[in-house]
């Protein structure tokens, strides 16, 4: 499905080739002051060509509204954005219709929609719809502001193709003319406690479920995570200090039973390697139903993990925004 969230309920729509991409996000409430210039450091901060490693390709990205604003608030009814494209190559994905890239949703997304899919850029699987999650996310950080001015969602890139230092993991990607991954870690702080349900609508599912809509996530851990598999239960357990709920460790990541505590809310995804890598690979060719050789050509990022920080905030912030508009009624 295309569509996410209870209250605050995102649908994505477009591809990335195709006129436009855009998001319709309903339950936004009314009277937040809203104009293009609230998106512009978000967007930007997700653009590619701007940075070593990054997709050459650049396109405006001027948000257009076509409802829910007027006057320069939000109405409370449905609020919709789009995204035109118009710096698109579409003949550089002629091949990959005979030719799918491993990795890449090429393959299953024709298979599932019997060929009827729009393949140029990947079309609707392409990392290009993130733009719409991040300027979800513009409209979710204002409404996590509105009800606590002190919360503050903030995501940061960790490693890159397992190296600390970024620049050295990212160079050694470009060195080997191939593609790779990295980690990037969220800290949300000063959340209320009492966000979330036990099981099915737990923070961490929540959480889960909308971050692994982002492409190229292939895992995730809060707080202590997968290292708590090492730990005795007297380590990990986090000794609470007074009635705030301050604890003085954080190995849950500021979720226990399903349920925010009051500690910053931390986890980590990992972001794979991009999928198209100017490395010559092989794959079976559909037509000829034989494997040959093959490098994928066109404008794409080195390390996706590079515009991740900024999309990931803003999947976060859609969700937290949807939790505390439930905690409201």
């Amino acid at each position: 499905m295309n569509s996410f969230g209870t209250i605050f309920r995102l649908s994505i729509f477009g591809e990335s080739h195709g006129p436009s991409v855009g998001i319709v996000i309903d339950g936004c409430p009314q009277g937040l002051g809203l104009d293009a210039a609230d998106f512009a450091t978000d967007i930007e901060r997700r653009k590619g060509g701007t940075q070593k490693g990054t997709t050459p390709r650049k396109e405006d990205d001027l948000p257009i509204f076509l409802s829910g604003v007027f006057n320069g608030k939000t109405t409370g009814a449905p609020l919709t954005i789009i995204f035109e494209n118009k710096n698109t190559r579409s003949s550089d994905y002629e091949k990959l219709r005979s030719v799918p890239r491993p990795g890449h949703a090429d393959f299953v997304a024709s298979k599932k929609y019997d060929g009827f899919e729009d393949y140029r850029g990947g079309g609707h699987f392409s990392g290009r719809l993130t733009v719409c999650i991040v300027a979800a996310g513009v409209v979710a950080k204002k409404i996590l502001a509105f009800v606590d001015e002190n919360i503050s969602c903030a995501a940061t890139i960790t490693e890159i193709a397992g190296a600390r230092n970024l620049e050295k993991g990212l160079q050694n990607a470009i060195d080997a003319k191939d593609s790779v991954g990295g980690i990037v870690e969220c800290t949300v702080t000063n959340l209320p406690i009492g966000l979330g349900e036990p099981f099915f609508n737990s923070a961490e599912s929540l959480i889960s479920h909308a971050v692994f809509a982002i492409p190229a996530i292939k895992g995730i851990e809060f707080g202590a995570g997968f290292a708590a598999a090492k730990m005795y239960g007297s380590e990990h357990n986090d000794a609470i200090l007074d009635a705030s709920g301050k604890t003085a460790t954080n190995h849950a990541g500021g979720i226990v039973g399903g349920i925010t505590n009051g500690n910053d809310l931390i986890f980590r995804v990992v972001v794979k390697p991009t999928s198209s890598t100017p490395k010559e690979q092989h794959t079976l060719n559909i037509e000829t139903q034989e494997i040959e050789s093959f490098s994928v050509k066109g404008r794409h990022d080195l390390c996706i993990a590079l515009r991740v920080p900024v999309v990931l905030e803003a999947m976060t912030a859609c969700v937290l925004a949807d939790l505390l508009l439930l905690a409201q009624r």
